[in-house]
């Protein structure tokens, strides 16, 4: 037992469990724009937001402990993740085998939970977000591949609630897919000669760091220009509004701690800013909700 508990102290740490909140607020909002207008009892919704974040947290330690897995040589040769437990041998390829198995049994217990449509579309969700790993090994569009797996989050979500897709819910998925790719940009700077030496593709690797940094952040400005596009599509208010306007300053600083000189603060830009944008997003646009109401 004792050996279990610290296996799964591990994983968990490996996994970085906390960051659920990259994407968990956005997957919300989106739940919550699809309350919206139902008239659901209170019951129905902690029904419905409960199973949601089940299946994100679900999905994202699967995805994550696979992406492990599958890379665990590869970190082993990278002097900057050498460390990790699975290279280190802190943690077992088997502990971390089963763990994958599990997450991905209670996405798919989760999705029968919520509705038909979700149980059918688990699968397609859990080849998403496991297929991942395998693009750096073919092309430097991985991070947009990333971008795509956190960005059904919040179009996944909408179909929770209603069983159904609406277009304008997709901006919102745009949105976090571009706002993904970006930050996976700044993040995967640090491993340039690496990836180079290993024969692994990323827009870093491909094109030098000051022009992946550009790329980032004409990234960024894409989703700050979609959040926009997406609230007045969906008809909402002035707090949601200061919700984009919080998101793009954000964005905004996030970039200027990185430059093609300076790579220091890549870890500041990545884990602190980031999980403020999900955050402050999803706090700005569910007060947003909660003041105008239901939809007319």
């Amino acid at each position: 037992m004792r050996r279990a508990a610290r296996q799964t102290v591990e994983i968990l740490e490996a996994i970085k469990f906390q960051h659920s909140v990259f994407a968990l607020p956005f997957a919300l909002t989106g739940a919550l724009l699809a309350l919206r207008g139902l008239g659901l009892s209170a019951g129905e919704t902690a029904w419905k937001l409960g199973w949601i974040v089940v299946a994100m947290v679900a999905a994202r330690s699967a995805a994550m402990a696979f992406n492990r897995l599958i890379d665990a040589s590869i970190d082993a040769r990278n002097p900057r993740t050498a460390d990790r437990a699975l290279p280190s041998g802190a943690l077992s390829k088997r502990f971390a085998t089963v763990f994958v198995v599990v997450s991905s049994a209670v996405l798919v217990i989760a999705a029968a939970q919520l509705n038909p449509l979700c149980l059918k579309l688990s699968p397609v969700a859990l080849a998403i977000v496991l297929g991942y790993s395998y693009t750096k090994r073919y092309t430097a569009l991985s991070h947009v591949i990333l971008g795509f797996a956190l960005g059904i989050a919040p179009a996944a979500a909408w179909i929770a609630v209603r069983g159904t897709i609406d277009p304008n819910i997709l901006l919102l998925a745009a949105a976090v897919t571009l706002w993904t790719a970006g930050f996976d940009i700044i993040y995967s700077c640090q491993d340039v000669d690496f990836d180079r030496s290993s024969g692994l593709h990323s827009i870093p690797a491909r094109l030098g760091i000051a022009r992946a940094l550009l790329i980032s952040r004409l990234l960024h400005a894409g989703m700050a220009g979609l959040l926009l596009l997406a609230w007045i599509r969906l008809d909402l208010g002035p707090l949601a509004l200061a919700g984009v306007g919080a998101v793009g300053a954000l964005l905004a600083y996030e970039q200027s701690l990185v430059r093609a000189q300076d790579l220091s603060r890549v870890n500041a830009a990545f884990f602190a800013v980031n999980g403020w944008v999900s955050v402050l997003f999803l706090a700005f646009w569910a007060a947003d909700l909660w003041l105008i109401g239901p939809a007319p």
